[in-house]
């Protein structure tokens, strides 16, 4: 049994919320490369060649690759033999999401109350938590803060069990389309499949933090992810709306198995700067 005081996993949050707003994934970044040189437009190939320049920037000057430093999301993946010291592991998130976004100077988007007060709790917590209990004796912690323009133009669709590929590529198209300029494309799209309502959810968030050159392991729902990427570039949506082949970087499809009677799908939509960065303890 491995011992871990919780102090431990607020230095990490917190300095994964600093890297996470300033630095976009290397991957991330070779597939602006790869798509700076495959578009055609004037206009969509100087819109990409900014996007790349401002991630440079921000890299550089250590400061937010977006003003919308999001609401942060945090995966934990807790090894079984590990016993967690020094009070709740998700006090010690919320510690360094708080210090993180003090620290780093983030702009701070939580509100307290949804709907009625709607007063700004001025540090970004609380966060979206999510716990996974695995085997092993360490860590994993991944920090995503996830930007609302994007977010605000997500899905889901609870679909019959007669649905198949086409069906599940049309929805998809009819998200992208939905959103156009105003989820900031380029995007990576993430798609959550089977499982029900809310776990389809999960799913889409979770496929969103994936590398985006991986590719899905089974070899169908890869297939998948290529046809539906392929169909969205063809919209002509392209970077920030004004056309183009670029409109989508990359699609992530996770899966789970789901009941006989549906086939939930939920499409999560990152911007161009879908932001994701993690640490083993």
């Amino acid at each position: 049994m491995r011992e871990i005081n919780v102090s431990q996993v607020s230095e990490v949050v917190a300095d994964l919320c600093i890297k996470s707003n300033v630095i976009l994934p290397e991957n991330t970044k070779k597939l602006f490369n790869k798509y700076l040189d495959l578009e055609t437009d004037l206009m969509s190939r100087d819109i990409i060649d900014l996007l790349i320049k401002n991630y440079e920037f921000a890299q550089e000057k250590q400061i937010p690759i977006c003003q919308d430093t999001g609401i942060a999301v945090v995966f934990l993946k807790i090894g079984q033999d590990v016993r967690l010291t020094g009070g709740s592991i998700k006090d010690a998130v919320n510690k360094g999401v708080r210090e993180g976004y003090l620290r780093g100077y983030l702009r701070c988007s939580v509100v307290s109350d949804p709907v009625f007060s709607r007063k700004n709790t001025k540090d970004n917590t609380p966060a979206i938590i999510y716990i996974d209990l695995v085997e092993g004796d360490k860590i994993e912690i991944l920090v995503a803060p996830k930007g609302f323009g994007s977010e605000n133009m997500s899905k889901i669709k609870m679909m019959t069990p007669s649905a198949g590929e086409e069906q599940i590529i049309d929805f998809v198209l009819e998200t992208v389309k939905s959103a156009g300029a105003s989820a900031c494309p380029p995007m990576v799209i993430g798609v959550g499949i089977g499982g029900d309502f809310e776990y389809s959810a999960y799913l889409s968030k979770k496929a969103l933090c994936r590398d985006v050159e991986l590719r899905n392991q089974d070899e169908r729902y890869k297939n998948l992810e290529l046809k539906i990427l392929d169909s969205v570039n063809n919209l002509n949506i392209g970077p920030q709306g004004l056309g183009g082949k670029t409109t989508a970087l990359a699609v992530n499809i996770e899966w789970a198995p789901t009941h006989i009677a549906s086939i939930p799908v939920a499409v999560n939509i990152g911007c161009h700067a879908t932001r994701h960065s993690k640490i083993i303890i």
